[in-house]
This record gives structure tokens, sequence and C-alpha cells, in this order.
């Protein structure tokens, strides 16, 4: 699970092409329309917090878990330039612990893909679960097994930028459904000497008929499933899917 601790600083460099903004006026439009328009927020695997932000930005009090510290090091420098009152936990998303319930956590930009093993997939369900209010609501995207196949698999990325380079190489195993990436990165440290940082990250897909058991067996209750983050109905070619879960109320 140990990812993201060679770059942290040029990780939103390298991330431009993500339309946070779009993302999470989705996230807010979903949260609303179950009725959650404040309160307290957690974005599981929040990163260098620029979700966070945004959604502090809408006026929800947010707190952030994540499990690189360098990562958080970077989200708690935009806290201090926001000076919004975010909570920012190192915490490793499979074992995580808050304070108290909350209304809703989010876990976007392909988290949840990173639980390669199911088992860890049921326990952050279960933790969801077991910190949710009732009716609050666990929305969480996921890469799918089509975009790991068509677009994904066995490829090769490379972009060359005026500070930095990357080369982003992939693997997928069928019979496994593991995604491995294996970055490559070469940043200028200023004084035009490059430095390179290697990491490797896995992935899994999973199919969304067993994502749908494990929220069950979890004790929390499928919404809806759409694609990420038009809202559109799932397709068999949607590269990522939306999962709105919510904590049931007692009878």
């Amino acid at each position: 699970m140990d990812a993201y601790t060679g770059f942290a600083q040029l990780y939103d460099e390298l991330m431009d092409n993500v339309p946070y903004a779009e993302w999470a006026a989705f996230v807010r439009d979903i949260l609303c329309s179950y009725g959650i328009g404040d309160g307290l927020v957690l974005d599981l695997c929040c990163g260098t917090g620029t979700l966070t932000e945004l959604l502090a930005d809408a006026g929800y009090d947010m707190i952030g878990v994540d499990n690189a510290e360098d990562m958080l090091s970077v989200a708690m420098e935009k806290r201090d330039e926001s000076g919004h009152d975010i909570l920012y936990l190192l915490q490793d998303m499979r074992a995580f612990e808050l304070y108290g319930t909350v209304r809703a956590i989010v876990c976007i930009c392909d988290s949840m893909n990173y639980l390669t093993d199911p088992a860890d997939f049921l326990k952050v369900l279960k933790l969801a679960a077991n910190y949710l209010d009732h009716d609050g609501i666990f929305l969480f995207d996921l890469n799918t097994e089509y975009k790991y196949e068509t677009l994904l698999a066995d490829n090769t990325f490379a972009e060359n930028r005026d500070d930095c380079s990357f080369i982003w190489e992939n693997e997928f195993d069928a019979k496994t459904r593991i995604n491995t990436y294996m970055l490559t990165l070469y940043a200028n440290d200023g004084d035009e000497n490059y430095r390179r940082f290697e990491e490797v990250h896995t992935q899994r897909a999973y199919k969304a008929l067993e994502v749908e058991e494990m929220i069950r067996e979890a004790g929390l209750e499928l919404l809806r499933v759409c694609d990420a983050f038009s809202g559109e109905p799932a397709r068999d070619h949607s590269e990522r899917l939306c999962f709105i879960c919510r904590r049931p109320a007692p009878m």
C-alpha cells in the first residue's frame, strides 16, 4: 500500500489534467441530493488535499486520511494557505480510526483499486459503515476492468516537461486482474540537475457485481452505480464507475 512517497511535491503538477473542481462539484451534488449539504465529511486517501480543500470551500467540515506522510505534508501546506480547519490523519485506509461518526465518506481517484485483496476491500467497506452516521453516504470510484484491459494494459506513457519528465509503464494480468504501474520520474532540483525517482504501484480491477455483493455484506445499502463523474448510467465501456452507498437507519 505504500505509494507516492518519492515525489509528493510534484504530484499536483503531474495530476494537473485531473478535473478536481468538476469532481468536487459532482460529489457535492450527490451528497446534497441525499440531504448532506454540510457537516463532517471524511476524504479517505486524500493525497495532497486538493479535493479536501474544494469540499471545505463548499462548506463541509473536512477530515483527510492518507497513508503517505509526504502527501499529507503537502496537504497541510495547502491548509496553512487556505486557513481551512481541516484535520489530517496519517493512517492506513485498511485500519482508519475516527473520533466519532461522519455524515459522509468520499474516496476518489481510484484509491479503492489499490486494495488488491478483496478481504481488504471488504474491510474498508465495513469501516466506512462503522464510522458513518445513520443515513450517511459513502461515495467511491473504481477504475474498470475495461480501462485496464483496453487503455492501460502493456502500454507505456511518457511526457517531457520543463522541470520534470516521467515514464509510466503498465502490465495487466487478466487472470489476477492486477495492474502493475512502474513509474519513473526525473525531476529538476533547481540547479540544472535531475533526480530520478522510481515507484511501483499495483491496483486490482473489480467487477461491479462483486463490489455490489461486498457492499451488502458490509451492511451498506447500494443506492446507485454510475459513470464517474458524469452521473450517466454505467456502460460496458465506462472507464471509471462511481458507487454511492448509504448506512441504513435502524428499523
